[in-house]
């Protein structure tokens, strides 16, 4: 600026600074806004040197940005100064409005700071307001927040003079616009880099929702995806294919259904405690041709946003073949391999689940009287002592051991409806005894088991115990061999099978022993079931072509509560044994 008194250079000069401001916001980039900054203000303010010191995110202030010297451009760009050190320099400068002068003669205290500057020497100043080379003058840029957003430091006026009061208005005003650029490129850089991530996020999101539907619609195993929570709860939205071949039903009409609809009744009660996050189960679901398979459930929950819908995903695994492999695994172990029967130890288990430890006539002491009627059992006194749920042989009781689901297995004993054919006889009712509970708890529902007080009939109805031998075995074996005594034993197991009632245990012990659990008989119904019996096995048996017979001898016991499994097969055993010496060897034979 020539001189700043004449009008016409005030307005060229505000016609150049139009121009610089203008070109501040054609700059794409934070670099390019920066660098055209100091462009600027060599261009249009008429300075020979300018630097944008640019505040970092640590709060220090770097050398962004350097016009006028390639050679000071290159010593100082890049170069950082403290923030104490540019505080210092702010606050101990002459106020020339939004300015800061630090004139020659007091620069020299800063000569040891850290802020890069570029300076030569000089003489002195020959008239007032000439500028001296170590003259410094500073135009901070603040946002509008009022954050220190960076220094403009400019050196050399060409006119050789301190900036008058036109100048000092048009380099503050510079300062103001270029404030704004600034901040205006680095929303444009923070705009662009946030539309780069999130560019990559969705591709990434894509390429993650590709791979899940990908693994979710060729996995090998079942894979749906469940509403959770709201009216529609555990509704299928989604199924693979692999699930839709295992239930047989199609994609679109699975997903009219939630898997409460389609587990078996006796499974719901599981589902319900694992339609949760984690949980696990092994469930049967109904396939089309109304049949069940089993499978193994596991749930998690997925969370569609933020605060979003969560969606239950539940990998569904046939475990079919392992099921069925173990209940082959539990029938063998508890089953007859010949005959399919109930083996020793499963008979034992299932009358010793019948069988309390103390019997129904044994007492209560006195002591325990009196601690019963202060309890408030009021006639627990007059019975046996308190019921502890367990046999002599160990098992609990809660009825028989539930082996229904096992293949040949007979299910728990039970009555047989009055007057039915099978129920040996009219009017045979349930499990003789007394029902007796001890106080309230998981004891209640236990019936005492007793036996009938001799052989003739007094109306009691008990658990009879018939162990059966047959008569004329070993000689079929020693004649014929092992194979035709293998075809026998088949054949009376069968044969004994089908002459009792459905809730009847038929089992073997062993060798040619055979032993029936019937519940709910008299001594004349125990006596007219032998009978039957005996009269099922004598008619003769084709092996081979070959008619073979054998004879059966019976001996009937009964279980009562305070004997342990053993006993009551011992004393049925020791019953058949009087009961075959008491017959011939001819009779024998014929039954």
């Amino acid at each position: 600026m020539e001189t700043e008194s004449e009008p016409y250079v005030r307005l060229a000069t505000l016609r150049q600074l139009h121009q610089v401001v203008a070109e501040l916001n054609t700059a794409r980039s934070l670099a390019d806004t920066l660098q055209t900054v100091v462009d600027g203000i060599v261009v249009g303010l008429g300075y020979e040197l300018a630097a944008v010191n640019l505040v970092r995110p640590d709060g220090d202030l770097v050398v962004a940005a350097f016009a006028g010297d390639p050679a000071a451009e290159a010593l100082i760009t890049g170069r950082v100064g403290s923030r104490a050190s540019w505080d210092r320099r702010l606050t101990m400068g002459e106020s020339w409005g939004g300015l800061r002068f630090i004139p020659h003669t007091e620069g020299w205290v800063l000569l040891e700071d850290d802020v890069p500057q570029w300076h030569t020497d000089g003489p002195d100043p020959r008239f007032e307001d000439e500028w001296h080379p170590e003259d410094r003058l500073y135009a901070p840029m603040y946002a509008s927040g009022g954050e220190l957003l960076g220094v403009i430091s400019v050196d050399r006026p060409r006119n050789g003079r301190r900036p008058g009061a036109w100048g000092r208005e048009a380099l503050q005003m510079y300062a103001f616009q270029a404030a704004i650029a600034i901040s205006n490129a680095r929303l444009r850089a923070n705009m662009q880099r946030a539309l780069v991530r999130l560019e990559r996020e969705q591709q990434a999101l894509r390429a993650s929702e590709e791979s899940f539907r990908q693994a979710f619609e060729y996995a090998p195993s079942g894979m749906a995806i469940a509403e959770m929570g709201g009216d529609q709860h555990g509704r299928l939205l989604r199924t693979n294919d692999a699930l839709c071949r295992l239930l047989g039903r199609p994609a679109s009409v699975l997903r009219r259904y939630s898997f409460s609809d389609l587990v078996h009744p006796e499974d719901i009660g599981t589902l319900l405690r694992t339609s949760a996050e984690g949980g696990r189960a092994e469930l049967r679901l109904g396939r089309r041709d109304g049949t069940y398979v089993w499978v193994s459930l596991r749930n998690s929950v997925v969370a569609d946003a933020a605060d979003g819908p969560r969606f239950l995903l539940t990998h569904v695994e046939d475990i079919e073949e392992r099921k069925r492999h173990e209940l082959q695994l539990a029938h063998r172990a508890s089953h007859d391999s010949l005959t399919g029967l109930p083996n020793s130890a499963e008979l034992r288990a299932r009358l010793g689940a019948r069988l309390c430890r103390r019997p129904q006539s044994v007492r209560a002491t006195a002591v325990e009287a009196l601690d019963a009627a202060f309890e408030g059992r009021p006639g627990e006194a007059e019975h046996e002592f308190p019921y502890d749920g367990y046999a002599r042989d160990g098992f609990p009781h809660d009825g028989f051991p539930d082996t229904a689901g096992a293949p040949g297995a007979p299910g728990p004993a039970a009555p047989a409806p009055a007057g039915a054919a099978n129920g040996y006889g009219a009017g045979h009712g349930h499990g003789a005894g007394h029902g007796h509970g001890h106080g309230p708890g998981a004891y209640e529902h236990h019936v005492h088991t007793v036996a009938p007080a001799s052989d003739v009939d007094d109306g009691t109805k008990g658990l009879a115990v018939l162990f059966c031998d047959l008569d004329g075995f070993k000689s079929i074996n020693d004649r014929f061999g092992h194979h035709t005594g293998d075809a026998v034993l088949i054949e009376v197991a069968r044969r004994l099978t089908t002459c009792v009632r459905d809730g009847d245990t038929v089992a073997r012990l062993g060798g040619d022993e055979f032993v029936v659990l019937a519940d709910g008989l008299g001594a004349a119904d125990a006596a007219d079931l032998a009978v039957r019996l005996r009269g099922a096995i004598i008619p003769p048996i084709r092996v081979d072509g070959r008619a073979v017979r054998v004879g059966a001898s019976f001996g009937i016991g009964w279980a009562s509560c305070g004997m342990s499994a053993d006993e009551v097969l011992r004393s049925a055993d020791q019953r058949m044994y009087i009961e075959k010496r008491s017959r011939s060897k001819a009779h024998r034979r014929a039954g």
